[in-house]
């Protein structure tokens, strides 16, 4: 929501305050219903304290995809695009894409065209949105744009969805594994220390590093949970350089087992948005320049980069590629074909096609072979913390035995 200053008139004189509202139009109309007849209005600057804090996209992909399908459905059927968006804005249940088209369509209302009214909101439309619905509007095919968006959206969406499930099972485990770790280490371990002191003697290596990490554990585990959540800030700040975010995705893409997956997912995307552009008659160079933003991979964009350059100079653009290694030859290899037989959109399709087929049949060998080394991996943890307080117990229990002998 919105806040928005306004000065204006009722019966009983002059009126000036303020009010929220998802758009100007609505803070208007609101103002109305009130018997307020609005001479000026501006927006109020948002502040930290006043602007909605959204981590990560602000609208969901899944959401997108489905605003674009009805999108298209309501074109088709003759509905004007300030009707259809008027009517999307008061259907979708995300609040950010809500606030965006009640905003999009009072522009629109204005005279401006829809690619203009999507441009002022960078966070909710990417660049390739954009320049796809001008697209779409100069050919007067802005039903089929719409439906083309929609299938790239939904592949994007069903392939980063085939990686969250490969990712999301280890990453549980591990949490699981570090919460458990730390109940058996501040509550369960303490309760034998004073049996073991009693003991007396030589505790096994195995015990006294477990002990020592109890102790540590209860008394600065304010400090474990500072460097988590030093990590995760510091992590997400650095990423907001392209330097840092460069060797972040290098890592990323470099990591056994799951770099090569990440390295298809990459591609998939990358190949399908350039598709998507020149299926669409987007200039090659704007294309590339495009995709250099939207990529989500500092490698990859500097690599797009370097193709650009070379297109440019008026070589082909996969000489920079070739040159990398985070392009297979089948990439270049197709993408040459493409170029010396005019179908370069429907070799980037096939490409696209081929590795969100292998990110697919990746995910599923995957998510086979880790459960049950995440299984052994857990077993392990709790096993050594139980296995360093049973061994000194068995010593207690056979100088038991002996004495009453």
């Amino acid at each position: 929501m919105a806040r928005f200053k306004y000065a204006g008139r009722d019966r009983k004189g002059k009126r000036q305050g303020t009010v929220n509202a998802a758009s100007k139009r609505e803070a208007m109309e609101k103002l109305k219903e009130e018997g307020i007849r609005v001479i000026e209005m501006t927006q109020v600057p948002e502040t930290l304290m006043t602007k909605d804090l959204t981590l990560g996209t602000p609208v969901k992909l899944q959401d997108f995809v489905i605003y674009l399908r009805q999108f298209s459905t309501l074109i088709k059927a003759g509905v004007t695009v300030v009707d259809a968006t008027a009517i999307l804005a008061l259907q979708t249940e995300s609040k950010a894409l809500k606030k965006a088209l009640l905003d999009v369509e009072q522009e629109m209302r204005e005279g401006n065209p829809l690619s203009e009214a999507v441009a002022k909101h960078k966070k909710i439309f990417n660049q390739m949105f954009i320049n796809l619905v001008k697209a779409g509007e100069i050919s007067g095919n802005l039903d089929e744009t719409l439906d083309r968006l929609a299938e790239h959206f939904e592949k994007q969406h069903y392939t980063r969805q085939k990686i969250v499930s490969a990712l999301s099972y280890p990453i549980a485990v591990g949490i699981i594994a570090i919460i458990v770790v730390i109940f058996l280490l501040v509550a369960v371990v303490p309760t034998f220390v004073s049996m073991f002191d009693d003991m007396g003697g030589e505790l096994p290596a195995i015990t006294k590093f477990v002990l020592s990490a109890s102790g540590f554990m209860q008394s600065f585990w304010w400090l474990v949970i500072l460097i988590i959540f030093a990590f995760v800030f510091i992590t997400t700040y650095l990423k907001k350089s392209n330097q840092t975010k460069y060797y972040f995705d290098y890592f990323l893409l470099r990591m056994p087992i799951f770099g090569n997956l990440l390295q298809k997912a990459a591609l998939a995307r990358m190949m399908r948005t350039l598709s998507s552009l020149f299926s669409s008659s987007v200039p090659i160079l704007q294309a590339m320049s495009i995709v250099e933003k939207v990529v989500e991979n500092e490698v990859l964009a500097r690599v797009i980069r370097k193709s650009r350059d070379s297109l440019e100079k008026g070589r082909s653009m996969t000489e920079p590629m070739q040159s990398h290694w985070a392009f297979p030859p089948l990439v270049t290899q197709m993408i040459a074909i493409g170029e010396e037989t005019g179908a370069l959109d429907a070799m980037l399709s096939k490409i696209a096609e081929f590795y969100e087929k292998e990110v697919e049949n990746g995910t599923d060998r995957l998510k086979s072979l880790i459960e049950p080394l995440m299984i052994v991996f857990l077993a392990g943890l709790v096993g050594t913390i139980v296995t360093s307080i049973m061994v000194p117990m068995f010593s207690m229990f056979d100088q038991f035995q002996q004495m009453n002998q």
